[in-house]
């Protein structure tokens, strides 16, 4: 553990690392890429302490370098503490203590030319029947997630899902999230799309199974949903909740809490025009808290559980202001402990009163930071879009911000499609880096973003060019008509759908913008959909394949709302940017686009990170990143 005065000595340190950042500084890249990472662990079992990692880039080294702290839930000085100390929080041992669950790859199919001709051991070759054959950013070998327990008493461990083509946790991004112990110890829960090959490709369903250890028999508790059911967790009284999507085939659907105790399977948000994010149960079990967003913001939501009683459950917003809350660690009496952030802060630990309804910062990695800077101003703005809806618009406006002088504006497109715009803080779009660099950042809340209701959130999907595109246009012409705004020194830039955004509007904005960059975006709508791994969100988001010529809505897509066919209206500058290893928008999207620019003499530059996927990790490539962004923009803007 770590004495105070060691503590003092770190905080001393630490600051004195940012000695050269002055009073009233800016943001830089450089700067951003020192800032401390916060990842909450837990709340120890006995409510007194919190306990989270710090990760540091370590820009010299090209690495991240993790320490792992507890700090009492009343705040105070955090104590240093071993990594294995930090992770015996997170370990899944049994209630009795016998066992302990655990996940690992397990080699359960042949793939690899080595597989097929051992003798051929310098052969490098993969050899696919079906679909599903990459994910994400990665080639499948062969190998599954698969969840283990290991018995403490005999050494014995136990694959549960022995020989099984299935992944738990779910890839690319499940975790210990996806397995949990049922409330007897001899029994354990766990998430799974039982699905191989195409079918794995087309399908969202993942269902909760139930596995006895006695007897290695295996039950689907979820078999009648055919959409997403994840997430499975118990209150200490033994009733199980979970996160359930009705929609087959739709990552984005409205995502409802529902509990199943006592034979009753009840969905408390069903009437709730919202969908959840994260969730714990109260510590009295008489119901849920959970995060969702709600205009602009994500925020804190409580509801009953009613069981057995004619009541029907009622949902609270707890909390309000411009912040995000990120993700809920724990309870203790009166108090969630809960990660806030802010589009000028990034995460920081909170507690917050459930009867007062206010906040406790308890956690200060980067306010020695923030301190010494001169911060941008975030403003929330509501325009009317063309059919006569309210639009959220966040408006970011530089440091020193002077309504008498003109500056440079740049329309930001979000990715997703269905992705909050929230207060969220990136280390990569970062909007108060950008507004530091002298730029007005427009970010509109286009359809197809939740946390303005199920309906609005929907209304993208098979509509990629249509009310979404008019909703940046409106958001954008609104704002310039400030006379602050340079109306002839605007841009837009994006990312993945936002990236799709910069390539269609390039063919479509009559003149508004002088320069573009996209990121990862999909460029031609049918190529995307030969290449893209999970078929089942082009399937329901683009209306299908580009050869069912009688499906109007996918044809749509492939031709009225496909950027390439536009290609021949390009006028712009336009900087491309592409990771090598994303499969969910492959490399051809932005080569074609770099190509077509090229050949119509466009101004243009490709910006190729071979060993990044759809984002960009690596501290140095960070970096690379930001500097290329706003030389561009210094460039051409």
């Amino acid at each position: 553990m770590m004495t105070h005065v060691r503590w003092f000595f770190l905080v001393c340190g630490f600051l004195f690392t940012f000695t050269s950042v002055s009073q009233d500084a800016r943001m830089t890249p450089e700067l951003l890429w020192q800032l401390k990472r916060l990842a909450p662990v837990g709340v120890t079992d006995d409510g007194g302490e919190i306990v989270y990692g710090v990760t540091t880039p370590d820009v010299k080294n090209n690495s991240f370098e993790t320490r792992y702290y507890s700090i009492s839930v009343d705040g105070g000085w955090p104590e240093e503490i071993s990594e294995d100390e930090a992770l015996q929080l997170s370990r899944k041992i049994s209630p009795d203590g016998r066992y302990e669950l655990i996940h690992q790859k397990v080699k359960v199919k042949s793939v690899l030319s080595t597989d097929y001709y051992p003798e051929l051991g310098k052969s490098d070759a993969y050899i696919y029947h079906a679909l599903d054959y990459r994910h994400w950013d990665h080639w499948n070998d062969g190998q599954f997630n698969h969840v283990f327990y290991i018995d403490s008493e005999t050494g014995d461990t136990v694959d549960i899902m022995e020989g099984e083509p299935y992944y738990t946790p779910q890839s690319p991004f499940g975790g210990s999230e996806d397995y949990v112990w049922g409330p007897d110890g001899r029994s354990i829960y766990y998430v799974c799309k039982k699905k191989e090959g195409t079918e794995y490709a087309l399908s969202t369903d993942t269902d909760i199974y139930r596995y006895e250890m006695g007897s290695g028999k295996t039950t689907n508790i979820t078999e009648d949903n055919d959409g997403y059911d994840t997430q499975p967790v118990f209150s200490k009284g033994g009733k199980l909740a979970y996160l359930q999507m009705k929609t087959p085939g739709y990552e984005s659907d409205k995502n409802d809490i529902v509990v199943l105790h006592e034979g009753i399977s009840q969905n408390l948000t069903q009437e709730w025009d919202g969908t959840v994010f994260d969730f714990i149960w109260s510590s009295d079990e008489e119901g849920v808290y959970f995060t969702a967003p709600t205009d602009g913001t994500i925020q804190l939501f409580r509801v009953n559980h009613p069981g057995r009683k004619k009541i029907a459950p009622v949902v609270e917003q707890l909390s309000e202001g411009m912040f995000d809350v990120t993700g809920i660690i724990g309870q203790k009496g009166n108090r969630l402990f809960i990660t806030r952030t802010s589009m000028n802060q990034a995460a920081e630990i909170y507690s917050f009163d459930l009867d007062t309804r206010e906040f406790t910062q308890l956690t200060f990695l980067n306010d020695g930071v923030y301190k010494k800077l001169d911060l941008p101003k975030v403003e929330k703005r509501y325009v009317n879009t063309t059919d006569g809806e309210k639009m959220l618009v966040w408006v970011i406006l530089p440091p020193g911000f002077d309504p008498n002088k003109k500056y440079p504006t740049l329309l930001y497109a979000q990715g997703g499609p269905q992705s909050p715009l929230s207060q969220f803080y990136s280390f990569r779009w970062n909007f108060q880096l950008m507004a530091s660099q002298g730029y007005i950042i427009v970010a509109p809340n286009r359809r197809g973003m939740p946390g303005h209701g199920v309906e609005w959130n929907e209304a993208i999907s098979k509509d990629w060019g249509g009310l979404a595109m008019q909703d940046y246009l409106t958001a954008i012409d609104e704002v310039a008509k400030e006379p602050y705004v340079d109306k002839d020194r605007m841009g837009a830039v994006g990312a993945s759908f936002g990236g799709y955004s910069i390539f269609y509007l390039a063919g479509h904005h009559e003149g508004r913008f002088k320069t573009f960059i996209s990121h990862d975006g999909v460029f031609n709508t049918r190529s995307m959909y030969g290449t893209t791994e999970e078929l089942f969100f082009v399937n329901h988001d683009i209306g299908g394949p580009y050869w069912e010529e009688e499906n109007e809505a996918a044809q749509k897509t492939y031709n009225e709302f496909n950027p390439i066919n536009f290609v021949k209206n390009w006028d712009t500058p336009i900087l491309i940017i592409q990771g090598g290893r994303d499969y969910r928008v492959p490399i051809g999207q932005s080569l074609e686009a770099f190509q077509a620019a090229q050949l119509l003499g466009i101004k243009s530059e490709l910006l190729y990170f071979p060993d990044e996927n759809h984002w960009v990790l690596q501290p140095q490539n960070g970096l690379v990143w930001q500097r290329r962004f706003f030389e561009w923009l210094e460039k051409t803007l």
